[in-house]
């Protein structure tokens, strides 16, 4: 789910399998065992399972070490470029968030306002929202001060407090636009795009509720996870004398979505690129610009506004970057391992095969973006290529019918997450859990959004 704009600057074209197809399978399949082994049983971390997981896929499917190593060194680039920035200012905006008191005036007004029962639907509405028009790395680093506050307020656990606020971005992402991926599918199967919009948050609430607070009870039994203290307050930072406003706090907050929103607005209903409205949103809306907009300001509205000083600011902000360097070199890791997994061919692979099975156009449109996603690990390449490989498909259906088959690509988008996922990693490291319990909740949850999106689909579609 990371570097999409790299992605979406590279197309839908993948690269031709380097090797027989049964020898590819295996490939992926030793890659993807040799990183489980290594932490799992040998206790080795992550970033380093991942570098040899990704060489195991490389050398298994005959490619030359420096090509391997060219693979995976352009994709960690690739994703540290495309996301580094924007968790580290994300990181800072969080803790800004936490030490000014912001975050607590959230969660009191949350817990305040919601019993614990409904405490989990509340935070699938905020992950929702949060992740309309944003990405789901950035909604994720901009929610976790909230995530481990009201996780260790409420006294739910980590896991029934986290999880629906990830089916709410995870959803977002995967079927609504102005996310990338469905509006590149849309662009490239000729879908309307308000009618999309419309079915799409038809397809996202009921998606949500199954993965989200429905599953998060079940999950909770599973895996038992304390919120860590990474965004607590530092007694020798100076805590903040007084708190923002809620008010005040929302307004920081969502003022990155909004600028992000803005920008995926004018670009859908202003053509003229020249216009002087959307040359500005274009750019205060460019995640990297509008997260460094958000964390000046919340400088002025969270640290001034709760009685810090400058150095007490500085000293915040910095303090914030030590516990992200861990999680920036896994996530970029994955990255590495994802591309090598895409210049083999193994996702090109895998669609031609889907390709020529004879079944139903929604279902085959989410087979070939789960088959994709399962071999690249990145949802925003399976919506692309599943995009490209249907458009022969969907000439003689009507305008409904094609919404529909680009919400079963974007279901089949985000299946089942694993370790060629940056994302997997990244939820991974932020809740604190290990590999087999990231399995049972993050890619349990993925899973069910994925396959109970298609049954809304599927069933949409018995009335379109």
């Amino acid at each position: 789910m990371l570097s999409s704009t790299v992605l979406l600057a590279a197309g839908a074209d993948l690269p031709e399998p380097v090797a027989p197809g049964w020898q590819l399978v295996v490939a992926a399949l030793a890659g993807i065992a040799v990183i489980v082994v290594a932490i799992t049983l040998a206790k080795v971390h992550p970033f380093l399972a991942l570098v040899g997981g990704g060489a195991t896929v490389g050398i298994v499917a005959g490619e030359s070490i420096p090509t391997v190593l060219d693979s995976f060194t352009s994709g960690f680039g690739s994703t540290a470029a495309g996301v580094g920035i924007l968790i580290a200012l994300g990181a800072m905006f969080a803790k800004l968030l936490a030490d000014s008191g912001g975050a607590d005036e959230i969660v009191d007004t949350i817990v305040g306002h919601a019993s614990p029962r409904m405490l989990p639907w509340a935070m699938a509405l905020v992950g929702a929202v949060i992740g309309l028009p944003m990405f789901f790395e950035i909604g994720l680093v901009l929610l976790m001060p909230v995530i481990y506050l009201v996780a260790r307020r409420s006294g739910l656990g980590l896991i029934p407090v986290g999880i629906p606020a990830l089916a709410g971005l995870s959803a977002m992402h995967g079927f609504v636009p102005p996310h990338p991926g469905p509006l590149v599918a849309i662009d490239a199967l000729g879908a309307d795009l308000g009618l999309t919009l419309a079915l799409g948050v038809a397809v996202a609430i009921p998606t949500i509720i199954v993965s989200g607070p429905l599953f998060a009870t079940v999950a909770g039994k599973w895996v038992q996870v304390e919120a860590p203290h990474t965004f607590d307050v530092d007694p020798d930072d100076g805590p903040a004398t007084r708190r923002p406003s809620f008010a005040i706090t929302m307004f920081s907050v969502l003022l990155p979505v909004v600028l992000m929103l803005g920008k995926a607005l004018v670009e859908i209903f202003i053509d003229d690129e020249d216009q002087v409205l959307r040359r500005v949103l274009d750019i205060l809306g460019t995640p990297l610009i509008a997260l460094l907009i958000a964390v000046v300001v919340a400088m002025f509205t969270l640290g001034r506004g709760s009685g810090m000083d400058r150095q007490t600011i500085s000293r915040c902000t910095g303090a914030a970057l030590p516990a992200i360097a861990g999680i920036l070199l896994i996530v970029s890791a994955g990255g590495g391992f994802k591309q090598v997994l895409v210049d083999t061919g193994i996702g090109t692979l895998l669609a031609d095969w889907a390709t020529g099975a004879n079944v139903p156009v929604l279902v085959l449109a989410w087979v070939l973006a789960a088959l994709i996603r399962l071999a690249t690990g990145s949802a925003t390449v399976a919506t692309i290529t599943a995009s490209s490989l249907m458009l022969g498909l969907v000439d003689t259906l009507g305008s409904g019918e094609i919404s529909l088959v680009v919400l079963a690509i974007g279901a089949g988008s985000v299946f089942l997450s694993h370790v060629n996922d940056a994302g997997f990693w990244l939820v991974k490291e932020y809740f604190g859990m290990s590999v087999g319990q990231t399995f049972k909740t993050w890619s349990m949850m993925e899973t069910l959004l994925s396959v109970s999106g298609l049954v809304v689909v599927v069933l949409l579609g018995l009335v379109i």
